[in-house]
């Protein structure tokens, strides 16, 4: 791979921070949220993040069913487009549940809110929101998380999930992706 062209990356949050963060997180969530929790992982960008969540959930003794949602407003670019595309909906029946639909970043609001709306018009009994970084100043809808990993500056970030162009998704910290 040419890494003559690759942007420089800052850590922001190494691997072990996150770690400490997310058990914090999980024995918040298993204290507060019911058993029968149905999480909904937003794809792709949280993936990382969900599947330590869930892990920490277990040692927290929360056994929740999960499922998967595609939503999508970046595509290949850098700026949300500032329309949310459902591209892989749930096969699980929301109905009278308490669910938590967990995500990477927390910005604009647009994608938590078109989850959070559909899923609650499609009758959850409760809906919980979880991301792993809320940049509130980028906010344009109004919604805050009700758990939260970190509050990071509006800087561009990549790693542990969280992508630049499909690239970056494995390093295992969060990283400011320097704007020269």
């Amino acid at each position: 791979m040419d890494t003559r062209n690759q942007p420089e990356i800052d850590v922001i949050f190494d691997a072990e921070t996150i770690a400490k963060r997310i058990e914090i997180l999980a024995k918040d969530i298993a204290t507060e949220l019911p058993e029968d929790l149905l999480i909904i992982v937003v794809l792709k960008g949280s993936f990382v993040f969900a599947a330590d969540l869930l892990r920490a959930l277990d040692r927290a003794g929360m056994r929740p069913t999960v499922d998967f949602v595609t939503l999508s407003s970046y595509g290949t670019e850098i700026q949300s487009s500032g329309t949310v595309n459902l591209a892989r909906d749930i096969s699980e029946n929301v109905r009278d549940r308490a669910v938590m639909i967990i995500d990477d970043i927390l910005d604009t609001g647009r994608t938590m809110a078109f989850a959070t709306d559909l899923m609650t018009a499609r009758g959850a009994a409760a809906v919980h929101t979880c991301v792993l970084l809320d940049k509130h100043e980028k906010r344009e809808v109004q919604i805050e998380a009700d758990y939260v990993g970190f509050k990071v500056d509006d800087v561009f970030v990549v790693g542990y999930g969280i992508d630049m162009a499909h690239l970056f998704r494995g390093l295992p910290y969060i990283g400011m992706v320097r704007q020269d």
